[in-house]
């Protein structure tokens, strides 16, 4: 019996048989411009999709930004090139001024109150409208109203209901109340008190919902088993829920810190131009404003624009470096702090 074998090919005689690499494993040259091409593809696509957001950012932000530093250095009346250089004066003014320290330390003082007075407010809140309770979604949406209301009818409403003859002093007066009737808009003594109530009753809102969010996102077995273990609300609450809601915490935090030092519209749609100043509700921005656009020196309010904005930047680094570091570390490198 004979066995036939079949003939290899001249390939295989040969030696010269296709391959889909080199002899050292490495990818073949129709492999590298495969993968070079999928490379300069998703440039392309990143730079189409980001372009866009790239160029408003450095439009409406840094060019900005950079113009008013530069205008800062000028003696400016906002029209025409500016050509009465003063170099570092505007800024030796805003630095010497006592009105600048004033209304410095009233954004302060917005500050630290917003963070007292409406985290506990806002922690509570969330903490009953996270329970099962009739009406639930009623009072979230009411809670929730005069953080979308727009900031001119907030200002307007309230600083007719604040006049002397407004609805908040007749009220007082219908229940018995009239000696409680104050001049909450113009009285020194308590405008910088009204302001952060009414800043308070519009943002809290969000603050609640913020932390409805961080709520939701803690197991539910947590609770559970501290039950099992025979810990009280107020125990489970203390251990387990603010310890977790700690990220969202911290993260509303800055968001109040920076909108705090910000703070401009309430103040000017209230107060107006020149009651906020007598009444000591003046801020940076509408400092600003009146010493800036409305004195018709742009290089001086150039140059306060660059010191709010310098003064956000620190306390958004420093707050990062020392109070965001443990979350903004886990997010970025997936490893968290060790």
């Amino acid at each position: 019996m004979t066995t036939s074998v079949a003939p290899r090919s001249n390939e295989a005689r040969s030696g010269t048989g296709r391959r889909t690499g080199g002899a050292d494993g490495s990818p073949s040259a129709p492999t590298r411009r495969a993968r070079k091409g999928t490379d300069v593809r998703t440039r392309v696509e990143i730079a189409v999709l980001a372009g866009p957001a790239v160029i408003m950012f450095v439009g409406f932000v840094i060019l900005p930004v950079v113009l008013a530093a530069y205008y800062g250095f000028y003696k400016w009346q906002g029209y025409g090139a500016p050509v009465d250089f003063v170099g570092l004066q505007n800024y030796t003014v805003i630095f010497t001024d006592p009105d600048f320290r004033g209304v410095l330390w009233h954004n302060l003082f917005i500050v630290l109150g917003s963070l007292v007075v409406q985290g506990p407010i806002a922690i509570v809140l969330a903490l009953l409208l996270n329970q099962r309770i009739r009406g639930r979604g009623l009072i979230r949406v009411l809670i929730f109203l005069p953080y979308v209301i727009s900031e001119v009818i907030v200002g307007t409403g309230w600083s007719l209901m604040l006049q002397s003859s407004g609805a908040v002093n007749d009220l007082l007066q219908s229940i018995g109340l009239g000696a409680l009737r104050n001049d909450w808009l113009s009285n020194p003594d308590i405008a910088l008190w009204t302001l952060l109530g009414i800043i308070s009753w519009k943002y809290i809102g969000f603050a609640v919902i913020l932390f409805l969010a961080g709520l939701q996102s803690i197991p539910e077995e947590l609770f559970e088993a501290a039950q099992l273990d025979g810990a009280s609300y107020w125990q489970i609450q203390r251990r387990i829920t603010l310890p977790l809601l700690g990220p969202t915490l911290r993260i509303w935090a800055f968001l109040s810190i920076i909108g705090s030092l910000q703070l401009f519209d309430l103040v000017y749609i209230i107060w107006g131009q020149y009651i906020a100043s007598t009444a000591g509700t003046s801020t940076m921005a509408t400092y600003m404003v009146a010493n800036g656009r409305l004195s018709g020196n742009y290089g001086y309010g150039n140059a306060v624009a660059v010191v709010i904005f310098l003064i956000s930047l620190v306390v958004a680094l420093v707050y990062q470096r020392f109070v965001l570091r443990r979350d903004t570390a886990g997010a970025l490198t997936g490893k968290g702090d060790r």
